[in-house]
């Protein structure tokens, strides 16, 4: 059972952020009713994907080396910082055309670096194909485009931002044990 949770919780996920790109007819006769349905399907996939991961037995694919977990959290860094570039229009935004989903792919990525098990797989590797799924259909659907106006400050900010970020999510993790 709580592996269909986890499963359901990414596939949720993955639907209400496709389904303005899947569906646009639908999405736009949904008005701005639309968009409170959308927050609810993201906040319940959030809530069934932390009780599936935090339920699912470890079942172990694959032992990452330990050398890995300090790669891993330079790459974290990286990732938080590209996430917010979309954000604060710096530099890197002219460069980098879809910054918030290349950062999650980043994220996704680091985390399969270091975790083996199953249900890591399943998360990290599902908001992976998430994040690839999205940025081709984007890309499809909008082939040409038009990079952003830049700020001076932005990458700064950016990186303010991530760093924030950053270390709240590491105290997050070190307070739940993960």
């Amino acid at each position: 059972m709580t592996w269909i949770v986890l499963i359901a919780g990414v596939a949720l996920w993955a639907a209400a952020h496709l389904f303005k790109r899947v569906a646009p007819a639908a999405r736009a006769q949904m008005g701005d009713k639309g968009k409170g349905l959308v927050a609810l399907a993201l906040a319940v996939s959030l809530i069934l994907i932390i009780i599936g991961y935090r339920t699912t037995p470890f079942i172990n694919v694959w032992y990452p080396p330990a050398v890995l977990t300090h790669i891993q959290n330079v790459i974290m860094i990286a990732a938080v910082f590209v996430f917010f570039v979309g954000k604060t229009k710096g530099y890197l935004a002219s460069k980098v055309r879809h910054p918030m989903l290349t950062g999650v792919k980043i994220w996704a990525i680091a985390h399969l670096m270091v975790n083996g098990d199953l249900s890591s797989i399943l998360l990290f590797g599902g908001m992976l194909a998430w994040a690839v799924a999205e940025v081709v259909i984007i890309n499809k659907q909008e082939p040409v485009w038009t990079k952003p106006e830049t700020t001076r400050n932005g990458d700064i900010k950016a990186a303010v931002m991530g760093g924030v970020f950053y270390v709240v999510v590491v105290g997050i993790h070190v307070m739940t044990g993960h």
